[in-house]
């Protein structure tokens, strides 16, 4: 259980360190919500049946915090705009709010990414984060070379990691060896 003078340091201490602090708060937490008990998270998430980039993951769960925005609502009409200029808006109405809704959601995961590293550099040099690469190298002029990120959460962040309750117990009758019957 996290305790409160333990969440009221470490913001403070984003308070001092971190340009957006909410932001870096949810960062945080959100990468706390999927790590390990070590405090590490990435490079993969599972989410549903598949696995997905943990900056990837990240972006997307942060995503919702922009909707009301005025600079979202404007890039919704934007590409509304831009895909009828370019005559891809067919008169479908369904279809075509699928194709602004998607189009919009890969420029604000582009646009997120960027402000996740930024705020990630920023944790990193305040202490409370810790971040490597993992994945195949090959020789590529993109520095990232098909690696994917791993957070580690550290110093006072360490304190958003919570031990993981043990699994559900079934309702299936209880067994000889069992300890505790439901």
């Amino acid at each position: 259980m996290v305790g409160g003078s333990d969440i009221s340091l470490l913001l403070d201490q984003l308070a001092h360190c971190c340009s957006r602090p909410r932001y870096a708060f949810m960062l945080l937490t959100l990468i706390a919500d999927v790590a390990r008990p070590d405090g590490s998270a990435g490079p993969m998430v599972r989410v549903e049946d598949g696995l997905v980039p943990l900056r990837d993951w990240l972006c997307d769960a942060l995503t919702p915090m922009g909707q009301r925005d005025p600079r979202r609502l404007a890039l919704i009409e934007r590409v509304w705009e831009e895909l009828r200029a370019n005559g891809q808006i067919l008169g479908d109405t369904e279809a075509d709010a699928k194709l602004v809704h998607d189009e919009v959601q890969v420029r604000v995961r582009a646009s997120g990414k960027t402000n996740l590293s930024r705020a990630a550099s920023e944790l990193v040099k305040a202490g409370l984060l810790k971040r490597h690469y993992q994945g195949y190298r090959v020789d590529h002029l993109n520095r990232g070379a098909q690696r994917q990120a791993v957070y580690t959460l550290t110093g006072r962040a360490r304190a958003l990691v919570s031990s993981r309750p043990a699994p559900p117990r079934t309702n299936a009758p209880a067994r000889q060896g069992d300890l505790f019957a439901s």
